[in-house]
């Protein structure tokens, strides 16, 4: 079982990663979706196999959490019959695509998506692990800010094309041939050294002076992006956050009950088809003016073993003190996994304390060190002077 150890790749749901309340099972949903029938039978797998928790990724992943050794097997098991597995961890970890969770049937992309993972799947190219897709072909980008590698998206005119990240135009594409150029794109990053150069993504590999050969760029502008998501009733169902990405199985069992399907978002929501009215429940997030919009927050110890403090019941207690155009992340290691980029504010857990960085990552350099948990919470008014 040493394999759960090792560090620097994204766990699965057939290569799980050991954490401090047990071992981590990442599903993947096809097309970045769930049927009901699919969420109601992981809602039950949580529980039996389980510590009945589950975690929305910023990778519009599921996590089941606290699964036993002994119940990962059966866990397996059990997920297959929903067609929630893949052929083997290779495939698994090919499959990294975010999907847009507002499209709309006949807008290309759950068939762009279904074309993309067999594509990945037979041609097996050798991709970084944190490597991904993203396809986005509504009439307004709605993941322009989330993390991908190769982007499959609409131009200002609403024509198909293919970007890479870190370019600011992309290449024009006929629908048909989409997919092809994609992987086309993908397999000159791996030819032009981008596995081993930018710590293996495409924008960093172009901001190191990589240039894309002509047949795979383009001068077409990106559309519009949409306003950042926030919670409510939207054309075809609802927006529902949970408070800091965290559901327990009885809620997802709820939601899958009233709804035609959900849709995995990378903002640590749910978009419940075919609601006309905004869910109650316990730990939804349904105002899109809640403060514990405005926090982050990774597992935390004990739950992660490379936490060096608690993080979540911190986070929820200091909600209420940020800032309204604010964000602020609370991290239990410099990893920064729940929020690897820069925020306006962030807490990182030390062997000291907590370190304050402003406008920064949890590796960057902070303003105010060896806080503790107390001190913070006794003195929330440094987060508004600090911010």
């Amino acid at each position: 079982m040493s394999q759960f150890a090792i560090k620097g790749w994204c766990p699965g749901a057939l290569r799980p990663m050991r954490s401090g309340d047990g071992l981590v099972v990442r599903i993947r949903p096809h097309g970045g979706r769930l049927s009901r029938a699919q969420a109601a039978g992981i809602a039950d797998i949580a529980e039996c196999f389980g510590n009945g928790l589950m975690d929305l990724t910023n990778r519009a992943n599921l996590q089941i959490r606290g699964v036993s050794d002994a119940g990962h097997g059966p866990l397996i098991a059990e997920l297959a019959p929903l067609d929630l597995i893949d052929a083997d961890p290779g495939a698994e970890a090919l499959r990294n695509i975010v999907v847009t969770p507002f499209w709309v049937a006949g807008d290309d992309t759950a068939s762009l998506v279904a074309e993309l993972e067999l594509a990945l799947a037979a041609r097996r190219i050798s991709l970084p692990v944190k490597f991904g897709f993203a396809v986005d072909c509504g009439p307004a980008r709605a993941l322009a800010d989330t993390s991908a590698d190769i982007r499959i998206e609409r131009d200002a005119a609403g024509g198909l094309i293919v970007r890479a990240d870190g370019a600011a135009r992309g290449c024009p594409v006929a629908r048909s041939d989409a997919v092809k150029l994609a992987l086309e794109l993908a397999e000159w990053f791996i030819a032009s050294g981008g596995a081993t150069n930018g710590r293996g993504r495409m924008a960093a590999h172009l901001a190191v002076g990589a240039t894309l050969p002509v047949g795979l760029t383009g001068l077409a502008v990106p559309a519009r992006t949409l306003p950042s998501p926030r919670p409510g009733l939207l054309a075809g169902g609802a927006l529902v956050g949970f408070a800091l990405g965290q559901l327990k199985s009885t809620t997802l069992r709820n939601l899958a009950a009233t709804a035609d399907g959900l849709r995995l978002t990378p903002w640590r929501m749910l978009f419940v088809e075919g609601l006309r009215e905004m869910p109650k429940g316990d730990g939804l997030v349904t105002q899109a003016d809640d403060p514990i919009l405005r926090v982050i927050a990774c597992s935390g110890a004990p739950s992660c073993r490379e936490a060096l403090a608690e993080t979540r019941a911190l986070a929820a207690e200091l909600a209420a003190y940020v800032p309204v155009d604010s964000r602020l992340h609370v991290s239990g290691c410099a990893k920064g996994c729940a929020h690897p980029g820069p925020a306006p504010l962030t807490l990182v857990a030390t062997a000291d304390g907590f370190d304050l960085i402003r406008d920064g990552s949890a590796r960057d350099v902070p303003v105010l060190r060896g806080l503790d948990h107390g001190q913070i919470v006794a003195d929330p008014s440094l987060l508004r002077r600090i911010g």
